[in-house]
């Protein structure tokens, strides 16, 4: 084959691929589901998008403490001692002082032997089902569960059955169907509806099984408490640092043997850079914020908070289901025009036809911006 054929067929090979892209693209513009990235210029819940001054209600950062003082210092104090990156995975020379500090504090905070420190949330989920699922585990998992759930049940080669949200019967029924080792998987608080999980139940279901729960609590700032006598039941707790702590990074919690199975079969923890000094300072100083008499304080700011835009709800994730994707668009538009930033979350993030906002508390909120969200939405018969 001559050399201008050669590169014909690499040159129609690429149009192929980018043929198909165009296509696909298409069909997500066409169903009025594009998307695309806006620049925040930001500190705390305030700032500016495309120069307009907006006050942010999409954020996780549910305390505030990503612009804590303390915070912020911790990071440059690692920065300065440490340099910007790790350099390596944790296995290799990626481990600072600060990431052992980090582990012990996070195993103390969950009353548990040991807990493991991951560069995200995300992939603290993909290695805890990663490395204890197989062939002969069988996962059941919550229906609402969130991506990185979802992810990891499909990565780590088990039989998954999914059970209907929250429906502890249901559960049952599946529970009592399955054989050899099994694991229950669920969010603590559910990421689009802000409801959460009868955490109680599940342990003493689990319990009565077998079976390894699994307890993803990435949203429970305000609850729900996990039970500290745990009366049988096998229960790992993960997390992340990104939401409560304002940070950046993922972690395990739970008994030693699994904590250690983890660290040494888990891929994502494995194989990939640790996370960056000044992360998981900012984290460590974050997390004993919270511990003390100031986190206890936020906490019930942030519930204060949530009770002036829906009373006795259980997270400070508000949804307002509206249905059409279009409408959903149509109001995160007529709140931005006042000033408010609250995402319109559509499919396939939600089943269609539950298209909604979701509003986002966080105790640096004023009460002033709150109280202009409530009127806003009243305004335009969103609440």
């Amino acid at each position: 084959m001559s050399f201008c054929a050669k590169v014909s067929g690499v040159v129609a090979a690429a149009e192929r691929w980018s043929g198909w892209a165009r296509s696909q693209l298409d069909d997500i513009r066409a169903a009025g589901r594009w998307r695309s990235t806006r620049s925040f210029d930001a500190f705390g819940p305030a700032g500016t998008v495309d120069g307009r001054p907006v006050v942010s209600f999409a954020s996780n950062d549910y305390l505030g403490l990503s612009a804590h003082p303390a915070v912020i210092a911790a990071a440059h104090d690692a920065l300065d001692r440490w340099g910007a990156g790790s350099t390596a995975s944790r296995l290799v020379v990626g481990t600072r002082p600060c990431h052992v500090e980090l582990e012990e504090e996070l195993a103390s905070w969950k009353g548990t032997e040991r807990a493991l420190l991951l560069p995200t949330g995300y992939a603290a989920n993909l290695s805890v089902l990663g490395a204890l699922g197989g062939p002969d585990v069988t996962v059941l998992s919550d229906e609402l569960n969130h991506a990185s759930i979802v992810d990891g049940c499909r990565l780590s080669r088990s039989q998954v059955q999914v059970y209907r949200h929250a429906d502890l019967e249901h559960l049952s029924e599946l529970l009592a169907g399955t054989h050899g080792r099994v694991v229950v998987v669920t969010d603590s608080v559910f990421s689009m509806d802000g409801d959460t999980a009868p955490v109680h139940d599940l342990v003493e279901l689990c319990a009565r099984h077998g079976a390894l729960l699994v307890l993803d609590e990435a949203h429970a700032v305000l609850g729900p408490d996990t039970p500290s006598e745990l009366d049988g039941a096998e229960l790992l707790r993960v997390g992340t640092l990104s939401k409560t702590l304002g940070a950046l990074g993922g972690w395990v919690a739970g008994p030693a043997t699994l904590v250690e199975l983890l660290l040494n079969r888990a891929r994502p923890y494995i194989f990939t850079t640790a996370p960056t000094p000044a992360d998981t300072a900012a984290a460590l100083a974050a997390l004993r914020v919270l511990r003390g008499d100031e986190g206890h304080r936020l906490v019930r700011r942030l519930r204060a908070l949530v009770d002036v835009v829906r009373p006795a709800h259980p997270s400070p994730i508000v949804p307002l289901v509206l249905g059409a994707e279009q409408r959903a668009v149509e109001a995160s538009e007529a709140l931005l025009e006042r000033g408010l930033l609250v995402p319109a979350i559509r499919p396939p993030t939600v089943p269609p036809g539950t298209s909604r906002l979701r509003v986002a508390l966080s105790a640096a909120h004023t009460d002033e911006m709150v109280d202009d969200l409530v009127g806003a939405l009243d305004e335009l018969g969103l609440r």
